[in-house]
């Protein structure tokens, strides 16, 4: 075999042993022992309200359940106050949905931001950082284990990761939506264009 042709084979191996080994961390840290705590399957879909069973505290102290979000399309977003980007990034950009969908529109829906980090976002920390965003925005917290069955019920994942200062969490990204009866609809992907999110909105709106 030729220098050239030795070179493109070692070349080759390398690149689908790489490839086999991102497979095989994905797979860790999806669906295998790495998983997640609160994962299901990757296919799975969000269980609709009624089939939830949780208890929540909104920012303002009072309790809800998913028998409460029934009756209005919502938005759900997981997230927590600390992240430095994906979070606000998420939060700003429901904001500017919902200043296109007009305020008949907004008045309509409920938009839920749940945290993933229970231990740090009290009901006041979560009320002060609401402000920052859309009005229509209200944020939720509630023991771990609270916390922790919400997230099963909407297949939604999170994760603490140490840090040498600290820690940070990592979460689903996406925006579910949901219908008035409560029934999961479709998601928004972070970083999802607003031309693509507004009318997955709209639709449950109708």
């Amino acid at each position: 075999m030729s220098l050239s042709r030795r070179s493109a084979a070692i070349a080759i191996g390398g690149t689908t042993c790489a490839f086999l080994a991102a497979l095989l961390v994905g797979w860790w840290r999806v669906d295998g022992p790495g998983a997640p705590r609160g994962s299901a399957p990757a296919d799975a879909l969000p269980l609709p309200f009624y089939d939830m069973d949780f208890q929540l505290t909104d920012h303002s102290g009072r309790k809800v359940g998913p028998s409460d979000w029934i009756g209005r399309p919502t938005l759900v977003f997981f997230g927590f106050t600390y992240c430095p980007d994906i979070c606000p990034s998420t939060l700003s950009n429901i904001s500017s949905w919902l200043e296109e969908l007009g305020a008949d529109a907004s008045s309509r829906l409920q938009v839920a931001f749940v945290t993933v980090d229970p231990d740090r976002d009290s009901v006041e920390v979560m009320a002060d950082y609401v402000t920052n965003f859309h009005p229509a925005i209200v944020g939720y917290t509630g023991s771990p284990e609270q916390i922790l069955q919400v997230a099963v019920g909407f297949r939604a994942r999170f994760d603490r990761v140490s840090m040498k200062t600290g820690y940070t969490m990592n979460h689903t990204a996406s925006v579910f939506v949901f219908d008035a009866r409560g029934k999961f609809v479709s998601s928004i992907d972070y970083h999802e264009p607003q031309e693509n999110a507004v009318p997955k909105i709209r639709r449950v709106l109708r």
